[in-house]
Order: C-alpha cells, then structure tokens, then sequence
C-alpha cells in the first residue's frame, strides 16, 4: 500500500461554495495511485467540506438559502463573536457540515457519481485562504 499526502490552499472570497473537485482530481492523478481512497480534511472552524450536485448551482444556492435561515448570523443570544456577526454561525454551520470527506479512488480517479462534486463550503462573509490535508492511500 502507497500513501501520498498533500497540502492544498485554497482561497475563499466570500461565503459560498467553491468547487474543488479538478485539484484534488490532479493530486490523485499525481500520486499515482490506482486504486484506494481519498481523505480531504480543511484544518478550519468555520469553513467545510460537502459533497452536492456539481451541474446546477441552484442546489448550492437552496443549500445556502436554508443555512442562512437555520443559523443566522448576529444571533444575540451567540457569546462568541471576536470576529464579527458571521463568526459564531460560522462554526455553527461547520458543525453541522463535516470537515472531512472520503472519497474512493478507482482507476486513478476519484469514483463520484455523475452529479457530485467536491466543494469547499465557506461560511464567513470575508475572504480566507483555506489549507486542506489531501491523503491518498491504496494502490
């Protein structure tokens, strides 16, 4: 078994999703890795990671729509807000995504279905640079 491990910084301009999937395609072309899995992990609090239809951006914009409306920002019941109205529900939202995601490897390429893509999910309203852990592991 191989396993290859890779840093990935993406910047963020503002809160949204952020389609991710041809750069960690490429890092799995890159470790030459046939058949396996590949971890992404986004060493933050308040962005994600999430796996949601790739052709038509109307499903992001609903997925957002509801978050909006199910964590609001400048909640003033929130303590935590050092960064601003957006902070709290910020981790709020994290929580309630993932900060991971695993996804198979076959053929030298990640094995998603037709629609999915993999996307960073921004949850704050500024702009952020973003580090991922990329490990791929297999054969």
């Amino acid at each position: 078994m191989t396993t290859q491990q890779y840093t990935l910084s993406i910047t963020t301009p503002h809160r949204g999703t952020f389609n991710i999937t041809r750069e960690i395609e490429k890092l799995v072309e890159q470790s030459g890795i046939q058949t396996g899995i590949c971890h992404v992990f986004i060493q933050h609090t308040s962005a994600s990671l999430i796996i949601t239809e790739n052709a038509d951006p109307t499903v992001r914009e609903d997925i957002e729509y509801w978050m909006q409306k199910t964590v609001q920002d400048g909640d003033p019941a929130y303590r935590h807000n050092y960064e601003g109205d957006d902070d709290m529900s910020g981790h709020i939202r994290t929580m309630i995504t993932q900060n991971f995601q695993t996804i198979p490897v076959s053929n030298g390429r990640l094995n998603l279905g037709t629609w999915q893509g993999l996307f960073v999910y921004e949850h704050r309203t500024g702009r952020f640079s973003r580090k991922l852990i990329v490990t791929i592991q297999g054969e």
